[in-house]
């Protein structure tokens, strides 16, 4: 069996309304992924995906050409070939072999795999809405961006409100609740809703002392991504209780074995669409300790582009049994939401990828006493709280985003905020 040919596209599916709204300011292209269709001299088709803006490692024009001719079989444990092709061949192995792609990556040990649903920061409003949906649609967890923005006590009361008692709540700080001195009022505020399973990252996870004194004085869960600090280091120190696995199928292998030799618990975090979401579920199957619920995002998304959707009963979905990843993709939707060949050429003669326009907000931060910092993206806060610029929790703060209003007012105060975020008076 030999790869005959491998079609790329680009495909732009629109996130949902409301994440429309919620996502402007931050992931807003989290939609646009390329798929990776793969033939061999069987017949056999594969499918595989990346979100080219966020993905782990992008498909590469040198990597198709490795694998064109050559048995899938050699590419398979490769990493380097990127997300949606190395998706692919395993999908296009499956169905040749005649079994699940979980087969090809080891033991199962469960047929039914956690996942949770996901969103940026947003208003308490916002996070109660899409916790509504999320339990409509079956889930059982939702995992936050807290911070320092919103008032995440405000925002935690509201989604705990629109759910359920065993509705799980997985909050991650991006380290800009800055350090153990600040970070830890913050979780004794937070401790008191059952609902709070765990935190994530909620100082930089390079700050070794503070990270040992958060685990010492709560009590939840402290996650942390795999190799920061490094592995041995932090079974040493002992800074996180389970870890955050994002990387290509050999690469989660290794790291998923590490994690269970220290008996640590993970969560796979995969960011894609329907496709990502089958290919982890298949990772999840396979790996002891995969027991935290996966991160797909595949919620934001407003079509799964597949045949037939993946259907979450009680916080979990099911592993497809049939050859291959066990899924059908969606051919008229992806050829309804592809993008010209000659729009993607126009971005690649400019040396660029695909991309939507990126839109133009400025968010500010609003507190209680009318003080506010004007932000020209959401990316800035990052730096500029994580390195205790501003306060990691204030009773009450708000985040206004404001659009291009056309005004000189408003770009004149956009291109100073680009440079650097501006404090003023609400």
């Amino acid at each position: 069996m030999k790869v005959t040919r491998v079609e790329r596209m680009i495909v732009d599916v629109p996130l949902t309304e409301r994440q429309q709204v919620i996502s402007a300011r931050e992931v807003y292209n989290w939609g646009v992924v390329e798929l990776c269709k793969v033939t061999a001299d069987t017949g056999h088709v594969g499918w595989g995906e990346t979100v080219i803006h966020y993905t782990w490692a992008r498909v590469s024009d040198a990597a198709v050409e490795k694998v064109i001719g050559q048995s899938p079989m050699r590419w398979l444990n490769d990493d380097s070939i990127g997300a949606g092709l190395q998706m692919a061949l395993f999908d296009l192995v499956g169905k040749i072999m005649e079994v699940p792609v979980y087969e090809l990556l080891g033991r199962k040990v469960r047929d039914w795999v956690p996942i949770s649903w996901w969103s940026i920061d947003a208003s308490p409003e916002q996070w109660a809405a899409e916790a509504r949906d999320a339990v409509a649609l079956g889930y059982t967890s939702f995992k936050l961006k807290a911070r320092p923005w919103w008032d995440i006590v405000a925002q935690i009361e509201a989604v705990t409100q629109a759910t359920f008692p065993h509705f799980k709540l997985d909050l991650d700080a991006n380290g800009t609740w800055q350090n153990a001195a600040s970070a830890i009022p913050i979780i004794k505020r937070l401790e008191r809703f059952p609902q709070v399973a765990m935190f994530e990252s909620p100082i930089p996870q390079h700050d070794i002392l503070g990270n040992r004194q958060i685990r010492a004085a709560i009590n939840r869960p402290v996650a942390m991504h795999f190799g920061s600090p490094t592995y041995v280091t932090n079974l040493r120190e002992g800074c996180c209780d389970g870890y955050v696995i994002c990387a290509g199928k050999s690469q989660v292998l290794r790291q998923a074995t590490l994690s269970a030799e220290a008996e640590m618990p993970f969560w796979l975090q995969l960011v894609g669409n329907g496709l990502t979401t089958t290919w982890a579920a298949h990772l999840g199957a396979v790996l002891t300790h995969a027991t935290w619920p996966a991160i797909t995002c595949m919620n934001l998304n407003s079509h799964q582009l597949l045949r037939q959707p993946i259907e979450v009963v009680g916080g979990y979905h099911r592993v497809p049994e049939a050859p291959g990843l066990g899924v059908e993709v969606d051919e008229e939707t992806v050829a309804r939401y592809r993008v010209p060949e000659a729009t993607v050429a126009e971005f690649t003669t400019k040396g660029q990828l695909y991309d939507r326009p990126k839109p133009r907000i400025i968010n500010t931060v609003v507190y209680p006493d009318g003080s506010c910092v004007h932000m020209g993206s959401a990316g800035q806060g990052y730096g500029y709280f994580g390195g205790g610029h501003g306060p990691a929790y204030v009773e009450g703060v708000r985040l206004e985003a404001r659009p291009d209003d056309g005004t000189p007012e408003w770009a004149d105060l956009f291109a100073r905020a680009q440079q650097h975020p501006v404090r003023g008076r609400w």
